[in-house]
């Protein structure tokens, strides 16, 4: 399956349901509803190998120790450095890798600037050992607790003080639009930083903003699962994002990667039954756009 525009390989990010966790089904599964690509999580080194020889693509591997990396303990920095080294280079076996991460400090209640600095540290050293791996770090914008990285300013500030192209983005817009960024606008701006796409949505809740804003917990009713008060995150094509046109641009800029369905919607997640209709639904939506 792929894109209308451009002509990208779709396929979704491996999740937590119990269903998933036998990779070799989960292959089966895919290639039967022509998803080409799946995305792995910190077991890269070895399910890489699986994926590959049943002739579908991995799509991202997550970094092992996120938190790790930007720890204010020395040591428990080095050893993140070095099981990432490690593991870098595990994967690279198998041929150039995207090694995906979410910026989250291991003290989120640190100053923002000291854990930037951490972070700065941590990943400069892991520049090398990339490069010489052909591989790179796909930087999600998830705005998680003290995260970094997740808007324009920060990731100029980034890409300023470690300038080298193995450091590249995860374009998920689901997360720029909850924040209030403007995805097509940020696609414009870092279109050539991107080396690897998540397939996922936003809805935005314009009478629940207007009863609970976005400052405050709402008081009397819970929040979305995989959401707040005012949006939740969807499956492409039932939220706020206009694929299109961030298509359009990722084929303009020669976008060599692939999209990965990244199923957090509550209308979908939890049976194994809603989970595969969601992501299918995802995909097919993509492969029309």
């Amino acid at each position: 399956m792929q894109t209308r525009t451009g002509s990208f390989p779709i396929g979704f990010r491996r999740g937590g349901g119990e269903w998933q966790q036998d990779l070799p089904e989960l292959i089966a599964w895919a290639k039967a509803n022509d998803l080409g690509v799946i995305d792995l999580g910190r077991d890269g080194d070895v399910a890489a190998q699986v994926v590959f020889e049943a002739g579908l693509s991995v799509g991202s591997v997550d970094l092992p120790d996120w938190k790790g990396m930007i720890s204010p303990d020395e040591t428990t920095r080095d050893a993140a450095v070095a099981r990432s080294i490690s593991y870098i280079e595990a994967c690279a076996v198998y041929g150039p890798m995207h090694h995906f991460v979410v910026m989250l400090p291991e003290d989120p209640g640190r100053p923002r600037l000291e854990n930037f600095e951490l972070m700065i540290e941590s990943y400069s050293a892991l520049a090398p050992v990339m490069k010489a791996n052909q591989a790179d770090v796909v930087i999600e914008g998830y705005p998680g607790p003290g995260a970094l990285c997740c808007t324009p300013a920060d990731l100029r500030a980034f890409f300023d003080a470690c300038p080298s192209s193995v450091f590249s983005i995860n374009y998920d817009p689901s997360h720029l639009l909850r924040q209030g960024i403007d995805p097509i606008r940020f696609l414009r701006e870092f279109g050539e930083r991107v080396t690897h796409v998540h397939g996922k949505d936003t809805e935005l809740l314009a009478e629940n903003l207007y009863e609970f804003g976005h400052e405050q917990p709402a008081t009397f009713v819970p929040n979305f699962a995989f959401g707040g008060w005012a949006w939740r995150y969807t499956i492409p094509g039932q939220g706020s994002i206009r694929w299109g046109a961030a298509l359009a641009i990722l084929a303009e800029i020669g976008y060599a990667g692939t999209i990965s369905i990244e199923l957090e919607d509550a209308n979908f997640n939890g049976a194994e039954e809603s989970e595969k209709v969601g992501i299918l639904a995802g995909a097919r939506f993509l492969a029309g756009c």
